[in-house]
């Protein structure tokens, strides 16, 4: 019998896909991979696969390394997919995969079964991500087989399916909309946010955070300290990657801050809406920006700045293990390296005002800068740089003279 690894959350889907594989002859290892996602009994989800049929069922705690290793370089990146999303589902889905295929590497699996359907964004990044890591394993996709979708054209015919098998699921009617949550972010879309004339703040039962109306009155400020362009610490106090996220989630997600609504454009072409509220990581972004402004050299922020798209696309359609990304990775590692200090934020009603940075590393000189007069910039010198930066421009005035 040959075996395969199933990417299992313990929902109807993969409930049904667990119950599929094993009728189309495959011993099935069920992982839970755990990125944070709240309110789920994980020993009941373990517990309800082995006993339906799978071969073995473990759950892998990657909160850690979701925010050590994949979140917090995208974020020194300043990585935004079309300029606001911060990337939250994305960056998990590499993570996913790496864990999955260490599981079918120790238990001799051959193929990779996951429940992403063939119209988004998931299915890319775990399988591109999958075969990457190892080129002969077997993707299988059970919503782009023509015989999977003809046995379970909607819900019902799931749900019905589960009730002849015995398994137990928590069937309702459909929702508003969906949700995707991790210690990131949490992702609402299709239902009723298929529709963009609709207002999707208004519909959303956010998970993370207050409205920025009902936040309160008065601003709270916090302070992040960075080492290397990496968050370290909240308030003072030195915490891991996985406790700093999660204690910006608390503080900014009090304040309102962190959600978005966009319509985006998926790798597979088509447009979708998606709402997202990501309080923490929108508060670090915020913070780590201000840092670098004070540690880093201009032509260098600049060079990031260009090639942040490149690396917020890549993330978004899964090209996370290819050389470009390795390449880009270490630039950014390399880049990081002065970022050092600490920044304040206010957090008011949904905004985020900057109280203060230091930073023993800081390239702002007062002295120079000051609007005052004397200091150690001679503003003589000027006179000549504008004579040198102007002369293709005078050459070419005479050349080709411009009507005012």
């Amino acid at each position: 019998m040959a075996s395969c690894v199933l990417a299992y959350s313990g929902g109807l889907d993969t409930s049904v896909i667990l119950g599929w594989l094993q009728d189309e002859g495959y011993e099935v290892h069920c992982v839970y991979v755990d990125l944070g996602q709240p309110g789920e009994d994980r020993d009941a989800m373990i517990e309800k696969a082995n006993n339906n049929g799978a071969a073995s069922a473990r759950i892998l705690d990657v909160q850690e390394e979701l925010c050590r290793d994949y979140a917090f370089p995208v974020m020194q990146w300043q990585a935004k997919y079309e300029g606001i999303y911060l990337l939250g589902t994305s960056i998990a889905r590499p993570l996913i995969s790496k864990a999955i295929l260490q599981v079918a590497r120790e238990v001799g699996a051959v193929a990779y079964a996951h429940g992403a359907t063939g119209k988004g964004n998931d299915q890319c990044r775990f399988q591109l991500a999958a075969e990457a890591l190892d080129p002969d394993i077997k993707i299988i996709a059970p919503w782009r087989m023509e015989k999977f979708r003809k046995l379970f054209p909607g819900r019902t015919e799931m749900i019905e399916y589960c009730e002849s098998k015995g398994i137990p699921v928590k069937a309702s009617k459909a929702k508003p909309y969906s949700s995707d949550e991790n210690c990131l972010h949490i992702s609402y879309e299709a239902g009723m946010l298929e529709d963009p004339a609709v207002n999707g703040v208004s519909i959303v039962d956010f998970g993370m955070g207050v409205s920025p109306q009902d936040a309160p009155d008065t601003t709270e400020e916090v302070t992040i300290g960075f080492e290397s362009g990496v968050p370290v610490s909240v308030n003072g106090k030195k915490l891991s990657a996985l406790e700093v996220v999660k204690t910006m989630n608390d503080i900014a997600g009090r304040n309102g801050v962190g959600r978005i609504d966009i319509i985006e454009n998926r790798f597979v072409g088509m447009k979708s809406r998606g709402v997202y509220e990501a309080p923490g990581m929108t508060a670090l972004y915020a913070a780590h920006l201000q840092m670098e402004q004070l540690t880093l050299d201009r032509d260098l922020i600049h060079l990031r700045d260009r090639m942040a798209p490149e690396v917020a696309e890549m993330v978004y359609y899964g090209f996370w293990f290819v050389p470009k990304m390795d390449a880009l990775m270490a630039f950014i590692k390399e880049a990081q390296k002065p970022v050092t200090g600490e920044v304040t934020l206010g957090l008011y009603k949904g905004n985020i005002e900057v109280h203060g940075r230091t930073s023993p590393n800081s390239l702002y000189d007062a002295e120079v800068a000051s609007m005052e007069g004397g200091g150690s910039y001679d503003q003589t010198d000027a006179e000549g740089f504008l004579r040198i930066q102007g002369l293709p421009s005078r050459v070419m005035g005479k050349v080709h003279p411009r009507a005012y």
